[in-house]
């Protein structure tokens, strides 16, 4: 089993932004496409040689074969170790979990979030760092310059590896640990979160609806709300991941989520309501006829953490973009917490949380 390596030259137009680089998936199916980016990444982090490395994504439409040709670069690069969800799928939260749970070097997430799947649709893949948060802007234009260089890439010429059973292969000299993408954030949700007390309150009657959109959610939501919190069986709607996301646009709004917004406006809707996206790193809450904006979300949470386990002793300060409301910053002046603005782009957020000086964004 050798190195293949595969003379290249650079691809215009493989400028990652904050949220990694997305393009229509046709664009990365291209021969070379994804390789080129995937070798940029390597390249421009300065290498991955004996590096463990977390891999998986949202399930969308070439998430399978992508998986497998950054399996064979990262083996051809000389990476230890890649922890990969089985079938490929890795939702956002449980990716960044798996590589600060791992003590992992990075990680490698396809998604292009809530926008749609299919071969005529969206297609995308980003870099997150040892934190588990996305590149930094310092790393992303390490990336975009080493892309606008490339003259090669490295892979190797083997069978694909089967990615549906649990355990560990060999992939040259590189170890492919596939594991189960739910199974280590929903304990960390029980760390995190009165079960106990979520559990009591769904055995008094109280009813919720979840909407994955066919996105990846929908197996997190099934295993924490209805197998762990004893939710009623089908009070997770859509959970089977799909492709094409069942032909629907996985954007967790009133729009989008027609079928969520039109039960809980309903004579007999349930008492709590909530979607999410394509790659479950955002949400909607929906009540019983009262939509709950992202805005008041973070309020709401931020006047409630302490009542959770794992924020019984306070959160360190919230955060929230500029353009968002100030409901936050009510809550931050009645609990004494700092609060700050900032601009939008996720690597704002990721500065504070580094830092010690938010936990909620």
């Amino acid at each position: 089993m050798s190195v293949e390596r595969v003379e290249t030259k650079p691809i215009p137009g493989q400028k990652p932004g904050t949220s990694g680089l997305r393009k229509k998936t046709r664009v990365f199916m291209q021969p070379g496409y994804l390789e080129n980016f995937v070798q940029s990444i390597w390249n421009g982090i300065g290498g991955i040689a004996g590096q463990t490395l977390v891999l998986g994504g949202d399930g969308r439409f070439f998430n399978d074969r992508a998986v497998q040709i950054i399996l064979r670069m990262a083996a051809a690069s000389g990476a230890a170790r890649v922890v990969v969800g089985q079938n490929g799928f890795l939702s956002t939260p449980a990716a960044s979990n798996l590589i600060r749970q791992r003590r992992a070097d990075g990680g490698v997430i396809l998604s292009a979030s809530h926008n749609p799947g299919g071969p005529d649709e969206d297609f995308g893949i980003k870099y997150n760092m040892m934190n588990g948060g996305p590149a930094t802007e310092a790393i992303t234009s390490a990336i975009h310059a080493a892309s606008e260089t490339i003259d090669h890439y490295l892979t190797l010429g083997t069978p694909d590896i089967d990615l549906s059973r649990l355990g560990e292969t060999a992939l040259g000299a590189m170890v492919v640990e596939v594991v189960d993408p739910v199974a280590d954030y929903a304990t960390l949700m029980e760390t995190l979160f009165d079960f106990n007390a979520i559990r009591g309150l769904l055995q008094s009657g109280f009813q919720l609806r979840f909407d994955a959109m066919h996105a990846i959610t929908g197996p997190y939501a099934v295993e924490i709300l209805e197998r762990r919190l004893g939710a009623a069986p089908g009070s997770v709607r859509n959970a089977i991941p799909l492709p094409d996301f069942g032909g629907g646009h996985p954007d967790p709004n009133p729009v989008w989520a027609r079928d969520l917004m039109e039960a809980m406006h309903a004579a007999d809707a349930p008492d709590f309501g909530a979607a999410s996206d394509g790659d479950g790193d955002r949400n909607m809450i929906v009540g019983r006829a009262c939509y709950v904006t992202p805005s008041d979300s973070l309020a709401v949470l931020a006047a409630n953490a302490h009542l959770a386990p794992g924020y019984a002793a306070g959160l360190k300060g919230v955060a929230r973009s500029m353009p968002t409301s100030g409901a936050v910053d009510r809550v931050a002046a009645a609990r004494g917490l700092p609060c700050y603005a900032t601009p939008t782009g996720w690597k704002f957020f990721g500065t504070l949380l580094d830092a010690g000086l938010a936990t909620l964004c």
